[in-house]
């Protein structure tokens, strides 16, 4: 059997089978086969593992496991310079090339978030804890960006990695926290102090008032995690936004 993954699920009669599609593309079929079950209960845990999502890094958790976006920004801004190009070319063929061009990134952003997922549900499976994650709707309206982060900015797949996480958590039985993500890069997980000056760049942490350093986006996912077990981040920059634990 070639796939025999998805042969025994095929078979399984814990899966109901849905609608199926016949689909052509380069040059072979696929047949997509939708398939469903109850969801096992979730496991009840007061541990969680914090994740924080971003672009440099595609996500951070608690634990200080950095899942890099250096690779993914490369692919696709090639895939970008490519797409600029045939645009300015401007024929059918070239047109049609493009939108090649647009699937090719979208199953490689796909698959991308679909490896980050599995590998976090997997770690929250093993250490028998839960997951925490920055609720990120309506990003896209609330943050403003330079004109060159935005492209990047406005068609990064947050949405995208937050549903392959949910629905391989639901069928793991992992509980998925989302929380609010005000002041978590800027709030110190050591001492509670919360001040813009604590976030000196994009990728470094230092606490104006007791000292602490560290990977920004570690720091933000401690603090996601800190929100998800105990009381939200409400105190304005300037201020003690809460007394570490």
């Amino acid at each position: 059997i070639e796939w025999p993954r998805q042969h025994a699920m095929l078979t399984d009669p814990a899966w109901e089978s849905g609608g199926a599609d016949l689909v052509w593309r380069n040059h072979r079929y696929y047949l997509h086969v939708t398939q469903s079950r109850e969801a096992p209960d979730v496991t009840e845990t007061p541990d969680v593992i914090g994740v924080d999502l971003g672009i440099v890094n595609v996500a951070v958790d608690s634990d200080g496991q950095v899942f890099t976006g250096e690779h993914v920004r490369t692919v696709r801004a090639r895939y970008k310079r490519q797409r600029e190009g045939l645009q300015k070319v401007g024929t059918k063929s070239a047109k049609r090339k493009a939108k090649r061009i647009s699937g090719t990134e979208a199953r490689f952003m796909a698959d991308v978030n679909h490896c980050i997922s599995k590998a976090l549900v997997a770690k929250a499976v093993t250490a028998r804890k839960a997951l925490a994650l920055e609720d990120l709707t309506g990003i896209r309206d609330r943050v403003t960006a330079r004109r060159a982060q935005r492209y990047e900015r406005h068609s990064w797949a947050f949405s995208q990695l937050r549903q392959y996480i949910q629905y391989k958590a639901d069928n793991a039985g992992v509980r998925v926290t989302l929380v609010n993500p005000a002041y978590t890069s800027l709030t110190c997980p050591e001492c509670g102090h919360c001040a813009k000056a604590n976030r000196r760049s994009q990728a470094e942490f230092l606490c104006q008032a007791c000292g602490y350093t560290a990977n920004a986006d570690c720091v933000g996912a401690r603090n996601i995690q800190t929100v998800a077990v105990n009381q939200p981040l409400v105190a304005a920059p300037g201020s003690v936004c809460r007394k570490s634990q």
